[in-house]
């Protein structure tokens, strides 16, 4: 078991009790916290609550995370990336087309179902039976790093650090259209499209902060190649946010509306470095993904018609 304790903060008094752990804790899913609270592991004051409890700023939360259960997922020899390694994390540069953790209708080929292979069961079991190991993830068409948590410990750790923007995360982006600007910054709350629930959007009214630093790197005829830095997480983040300034990612066919000239398979966006204190020692460790193929190939084309 691995216990969670903490104090809501000012701003959450009155919240429901699933969506103030939510805020706190962001890597887990709204199901898997109320799945918890109905089984009996989730304590206010040391007293087991209901989901429809309404917290107070002066309450004692514990949030128990019970040992992993083996999933029934299966553990599959596909090869791995490997930036870094040790006792507690993996730092994998995972490719195009591989889905980070398994859904209904998909349960196999995810990066999941191969760390489980490697890591020999190994993982944190914090997110559930569906995700172990994963704090955070990428989109299916988006490259670059990842972080696996091989243990509770770790998994507690990189998620505090997300949750205070504690982790250095650059991206490496081509956008539609040119850039006037050298740098900027995108603030603005993402939620679920008021009408596509499949889509993010700015949403002032139900949106989480968001913010997005970017700057230029290259400009071509009719794209830019830029940098994006994180400060916040929010699905989709990168790609919203530069949809919303009318620079949508090259490639991205949700949040574009525009038919890409290059054979491109979803929006040209890379995971490149990513940089955070190590759980175990406190240090500070930076990864980078080198870019993949793909994308070098692009920018030798778009080069080309300078």
């Amino acid at each position: 078991m691995n216990e969670i304790v903490f104090e809501p903060l000012p701003e959450m008094q009155d919240e429901r009790i699933d969506k103030c752990i939510s805020s706190y804790l962001e890597n887990l899913s709204r199901s898997y916290i109320q799945k918890m609270i109905k089984e009996g592991h989730v304590f206010v004051n040391d007293t087991p609550v209901k989901s429809n409890y309404r917290v107070k700023v002066d309450d004692s939360i514990k949030f128990v995370i019970p040992d992993c259960v083996e999933p029934d997922i299966p553990a599959q020899n596909i090869p791995l990336d490997i930036l870094y390694e040790d006792y507690d994390l993996l730092i994998i540069n995972k490719p195009k087309n591989m889905v980070v953790h398994p859904a209904p209708g998909h349960y196999e080929g995810t990066l999941v179902n191969a760390v489980m292979y490697h890591c020999q069961g190994a993982l944190s079991g914090i997110n559930g039976v569906m995700r172990p190991g994963i704090v955070h993830r990428i989109d299916k068409d988006t490259t670059g790093s990842v972080i696996v948590c091989k243990n509770d410990e770790a998994h507690t750790a990189i998620a505090a650090l997300l949750k205070t923007h504690d982790i250095t995360r650059k991206y490496r982006a081509v956008v539609y259209g040119v850039l006037k600007d050298e740098q900027g910054t995108v603030n603005a709350p993402i939620g679920r499209h008021p009408s596509d629930r499949k889509k993010m959007a700015v949403n002032e009214k139900n949106g989480k902060p968001a913010v997005t630093h970017y700057k230029v790197l290259e400009r071509f005829a009719q794209y830019t190649y830029i940098e994006c830095q994180l400060e916040t997480g929010r699905t989709h983040q990168i790609r919203v946010h530069m949809a919303s300034i009318g620079h949508p990612l090259l490639g991205d066919t949700v949040y574009s509306g525009r038919k890409s000239p290059f054979h491109l398979n979803g929006q040209v966006l890379h995971a490149m470095t990513i940089g955070f204190p190590h759980p175990r020692s406190g240090a500070y460790v930076e990864f980078e993904a080198p870019l993949p193929d793909y994308f070098e190939t692009l920018l030798s084309v778009l080069r080309g018609s300078k």
